[in-house]
């Protein structure tokens, strides 16, 4: 593991190695190969019916609230012809294993990951691991994004991954077929005779990269600027009542079901006082205010800001209700009301995953020890220029028990995955 440095291990990043990958069940793993397609119509579902809102063949409040916040310049990009037909080319979900099957929490547009993923798959399938997406997946899946090559623009937010994806564009380099380069986003002069780029920022952070504007109208950068893509509240809406024949107008049947068995359902967090006859779906509260008063039990629900914001990557704007106090929980509450015009919040219901034994080396001493933990799985779906998703890895990531957050912490196990034989 000499060669972990390259990828930012205990540099910027730190994690545990194990000695092997997780394995996963032949039927979880089934899943995960036929799951990008159904991720890719939901976007495009997400996208048809944003649009439709904005022309108003649909209610406006649903434009008005994926745009709450944004600059009007990247609110035109995004509803630009230019960019009508294009969408994120690299779909991350964050997938908890639960008893109940998987349950995404997440839906990433611009993920982190893809070095650390690309490396781990390398290594194990070096040791005659039989790796899923394959020991060079990860490659070849970012590589099919920009045939010819490009650049990727990264940011000083993103500072963390920077090594990462320096690793990935050497490695692309010694496949051949296209040059690839990295460059500063905030230094990058955008130009007529510029190459294909790969956009590693976040649209929130548009104020520290001069050339954002410049760059928004561009057909042939991926992720495009199309911020309501990149926000949480999607995974509310799905489960919106108003909303229920819209979906089933724009997202295939089987895919849909497919979307509702993987979300925990959820809710916008919109302020607005219902009639005192009415109540919250499932809630059964007639305000969040009513929240605040429920007991640690009944607070198995998570509050997540929803996107366009610092606080929204990693863990850092989540709040799981029966882990904090009652009054942080209701401090949580009333800030997710009070940012509601600007900066839209979301709830779900919490899902717990499941527990599992995998064994690491103590960083302190080299020996292997077991951990009992909870996985999170990230798998990397590509998609090519014909619109095909091609899973290219899937990256493990294993917390103790006791974390109910799971991110790439410390004191995590990250891995590649395998099938159970």
């Amino acid at each position: 593991m000499s060669d972990a440095a390259a990828v930012g291990f205990r540099q910027s990043r730190g994690w545990l190695f194990s000695p092997e990958p997780l394995r996963l069940a032949k039927a979880d793993v089934a899943q995960l190969e036929r799951l990008g397609h159904p991720l890719r119509m939901f976007q495009q579902g997400c996208d048809r019916i944003y649009r439709r809102s904005v022309k108003g063949s649909l209610p406006g409040w649903i434009a008005q609230l994926l745009d709450a916040g944004k600059p009007s310049w990247l609110v035109e990009a995004q509803r630009s012809d230019a960019l009508r037909d294009v969408a994120p080319r690299v779909i991350r979900p964050d997938l908890l294993l639960t008893v109940d099957g998987f349950a995404l929490t997440e839906l990433d547009s611009v993920p982190g990951g893809m070095g650390i993923t690309g490396w781990l798959s390398r290594r194990y399938g070096e040791e005659g691991y039989e790796i899923l997406g394959g020991n060079s997946g990860m490659l070849e899946g970012f590589r099919s994004l920009l045939p010819e090559g490009g650049e990727v623009l990264v940011s000083e937010e993103a500072a963390d991954y920077r090594l990462e994806m320096e690793w990935l564009v050497k490695e692309l380099n010694l496949l051949g077929g296209g040059r690839w380069g990295m460059q500063s986003a905030e230094k990058f002069k955008a130009g007529n005779g510029d190459p294909a780029l790969y956009r590693f920022f976040e649209l929130f952070d548009w104020e520290s990269i001069p050339a954002a504007q410049a760059l928004a109208p561009r057909p042939d950068l991926t992720p495009p600027f199309k911020p309501h893509l990149e926000e949480k509240l999607w995974l509310a809406l799905l489960w919106s009542p108003t909303l229920r024949e819209v979906w089933e107008s724009e997202v295939r049947g089987n895919h849909l079901r497919r979307m509702r068995e993987l979300l925990p359902y959820g809710w916008v967090v919109d302020p607005a006082p219902l009639p005192p006859h009415a109540a919250l779906p499932r809630l059964e509260v007639n305000s969040w205010s009513q929240l605040a008063d429920f007991s640690q039990k009944q607070r198995r629900l998570v509050l997540k800001v929803s996107g366009f914001s610092e606080l929204a990557w990693g863990s850092r704007g989540v709040v799981i209700g029966h882990d904090v106090s009652q009054e942080e929980w209701a401090a949580a509450l009333e800030r997710a009301c009070r940012e509601f015009d600007l900066q839209p919040w979301i709830m779900q219901e919490f899902r717990e995953a499941s527990l599992v034994e995998h064994p690491y080396y103590d960083p302190r001493t080299g020996a292997v020890e077991m951990m009992r933990g909870r996985v999170r799985l990230c798998p990397y779906y590509f998609v090519s220029e014909e619109g095909k998703s091609r899973l290219g890895g899937c990256l493990a990531t294993i917390v103790p028990a006791d974390k109910k957050k799971i991110h790439g912490m410390s004191d995590a196990i990250l891995t590649a995955c395998v099938t159970e034989t």
